[in-house]
C-alpha cells in the first residue's frame, strides 16, 4: 500500500489587536474552527496554495510575510491519516469585490488567543493551536526558505 500524506497549507492571520482571523466549518457536522487552510492543488506552489485558500474562505486578499512553521499530524480518528501542513504568517487588509465564500465555510470569527486555549472555541484539530502558539512566540522563517521547482525531463 501506498502512503500518501495529505499536504495543507494554512494562514495565520492577525489584526492590530491580536486577534487571530478564523473560519467556522462542519467537516463532519459538528461546527470547528480552523485556520483559513486547505490542500495543495496539482502544479501549485505552496504560496499560491495559501493566497487561494485564504480568498476562497475568507473573501479577503492575503500576503504572506512569512513561514510560521511545518506541521506534522497523524490521527487515527480519520483512518490513520498523516497531515503536513505548511503554515503562513501574513496579512490581509481587504475584502475582495464580489468573490463568493466557499459553501463550506459557515463564517469567520476574530478571536483572541485565551479564546482559543480556553477550550470555549472547538478547534478542528491540534494544528490550530500550535500555530497560534508558534505565532504568538514569535517563531517565523524567511520566506525564501521555500523553493518551487517544476521539471518536465522527468527528473
Amino acid at each position: 500500500m501506498r502512503w500518501s500524506p495529505h499536504i495543507t497549507v494554512a494562514a495565520v492571520i492577525r489584526d492590530s489587536a491580536g486577534r487571530h482571523l478564523l473560519v467556522e466549518e462542519a467537516p463532519d457536522g459538528t461546527p470547528v474552527y480552523n485556520q483559513p487552510a486547505g490542500h495543495l492543488e496539482p502544479g501549485e506552489s505552496l504560496h499560491d496554495a495559501v493566497i487561494r485558500e485564504v480568498r476562497e474562505e475568507t473573501c479577503r486578499v492575503f500576503r504572506p510575510t512569512a513561514l510560521l512553521g511545518v506541521y506534522r499530524w497523524q490521527t487515527t480518528a480519520m483512518g490513520d491519516t498523516t497531515y503536513l501542513r505548511f503554515c503562513f504568517l501574513g496579512e490581509t487588509n481587504s475584502k475582495i469585490a464580489n468573490q463568493t465564500r466557499d459553501p463550506t465555510i459557515l463564517g469567520l470569527r476574530w478571536a483572541q488567543p485565551d479564546e482559543l486555549t480556553s477550550g470555549y472555541l472547538p478547534l478542528r484539530s491540534p494544528l490550530v493551536m500550535q500555530c497560534v502558539h508558534d505565532a504568538e512566540r514569535g517563531i517565523t522563517h524567511p520566506l525564501d526558505l521555500l523553493h518551487d521547482m517544476e521539471t518536465d525531463d522527468g527528473g
